[in-house]
């Protein structure tokens, strides 16, 4: 691995934020796949699964299949399912945003309502691994904030996937992959029903095609290639190259980082990074193209340093470190916190910001499957109270209406409610009729009064 101080600015910098790829021709392929399944849905969905997922079969995968192919895991394996999907689960629903009610004066409350989504659509990868655990990882949060539907789209899903998908209760299996499955639902077909948020990892194509459905669909986030920045002064150099080169494992385009104050560690690791490296696979490409060591200068630098890179994954030696760390989607303590763990069966949520989104967010969580609306209740006394308050910065905003509306409420006669609006208010229209331009009767709200009867 290549060896840099801080002060090579222009090096590290490339390090810490790879220049962005130029995704012109993905978003051009991308947005053909997209309209072409929402004008044509099933025919054009089947069309580009049979092209780029050959697809054989029906598209949705039967129940009854996922049974006898999930029976068919070995038992160990469907212990290890089990038990990560326990701990994933205990940690979803302590994420679970509450509902509460607060009164801010007399006669006026306001409470906040949680309530799941009605349907999601999970995407798990299936190209170069068989990922259950993104499966796992994307569904059991959404069953434990209460979502009411979980639709699964993977490409090919072996056998290991649908044993974790019986696990996490999904309620429908697609074999469908990429851009195409992404439109599919977010915009639904005859067969695949139309969610309303979409969640989960995968290639430029799908994350090209979540950024283009996001007007109409909700999604997770943007993601990009995997990351970690390591960030050590005494840890065991040859347990900090097995966790670079385990996420390096995962794409060609990962990014796997150490940074340090030590020159002996930083060569240590080095070292042994060679001596690791597997034959085959993608870890040495993604390690030579974008991995590295970067030697700072102290402490302080290192932690402005891990703030920069803003990384999905963030290892550092102890708490202290971990406190000062502002910017990270998921933090790992201590030598012995290793970050595939986290991967798979601490309970923490693997799908996390990368390309320095962490800035902003975190990984996905149960919070990411619910809508939070207010509800807001006054009385008469309520209104009284809060009356000067409204009308105030109503007429302050030059919104006359707005004013009038508290206002009607409050009259006890109908006095001039029922004239036209002020000159000063009508000046603000077009001068043509129609808005703000208009003289307008405002006219009485609430129940009648009663009907005079000749006698």
């Amino acid at each position: 691995m290549r060896i840099l101080t801080s002060r090579n600015a222009k090096a590290v910098e490339r390090l810490l934020r790879p220049p962005s790829q130029d995704t012109r021709r993905i978003a051009a392929s991308v947005a053909t796949i997209v309209t072409a399944v929402r004008r044509r849905g099933d025919a054009a969905l089947l069309d580009y699964a049979r092209r780029f997922d050959r697809l054989e079969g029906p598209l949705e995968v039967p129940p009854d299949e996922i049974e006898e192919l999930a029976a068919r895991v070995p038992p160990r394996v469907r212990a290890a399912i089990a038990a990560a999907a326990r701990n994933i689960e205990k940690v979803a629903r302590r994420q679970r945003p509450r509902g509460w009610t607060v009164k801010t004066m007399e006669g006026v409350s306001v409470e906040q309502r949680v309530t799941p989504l009605d349907r999601v659509g999970c995407y798990v990868p299936g190209g170069r691994y068989p990922l259950p655990s993104s499966l796992l990882m994307t569904a059991i949060p959404a069953r434990a904030a209460g979502v009411g539907e979980i639709i699964v789209a993977c490409p090919r899903p072996e056998p290991v996937v649908m044993a974790a998908a019986r696990t996490a209760g999904v309620t429908k299996l697609f074999r469908m992959g990429g851009a195409q499955a992404v439109a599919a639902m977010a915009y639904g077909t005859r067969t695949v029903p139309r969610v309303d948020k979409i969640v989960g990892p995968g290639n430029q194509y799908v994350a090209a095609a979540k950024a283009l459905v996001a007007s109409d669909c909700a999604i997770d986030f943007y993601a990009g290639p995997t990351e970690i920045v390591i960030v050590s002064d005494t840890g065991n150099p040859e347990w900090i190259a097995a966790d670079l080169i385990a996420q390096a494992e995962h794409d060609p385009q990962a990014r796997a980082l150490l940074i340090t104050s030590s020159r002996s560690l930083a060569s240590r690791v080095a070292r042994s990074v060679s001596l690791q490296m597997p034959a085959k696979g993608p870890a040495r490409e993604s390690l030579a193209r974008h991995g590295g060591i970067i030697v700072a200068g102290n402490r302080e630098e290192a932690v402005e340093l891990a703030n920069r890179a803003a990384a999905e994954h963030l290892v550092c030696d102890d708490d202290r470190f971990a406190a000062r760390v502002r910017s990270a989607g998921a933090i790992f303590v201590g030598s012995y916190t290793a970050q595939v763990a986290g991967d798979y069966a601490i309970g923490s949520n693997h799908v996390l910001p990368t390309n320095g989104a962490a800035r902003f967010r975190g990984g996905l969580h149960a919070a990411d499957f619910v809508r939070v609306s207010t509800v807001q209740r006054m009385t008469r006394r309520g209104l009284d109270n809060l009356a000067s308050t409204v009308v105030t910065l109503a007429r302050e905003e030059g919104l006359e209406a707005h004013a009038r509306s508290i206002e009607i409420r409050l009259a006890t006669g109908r006095r001039s409610l029922t004239q036209p609006l002020p000159s000063a208010h009508r000046a603000r229209g077009t001068g043509r009729g129609g808005g703000y331009g208009t003289p307008t009767r405002v006219p009485r709200w609430g129940p009648r009064a009663p009907r005079q009867t000749k006698r």
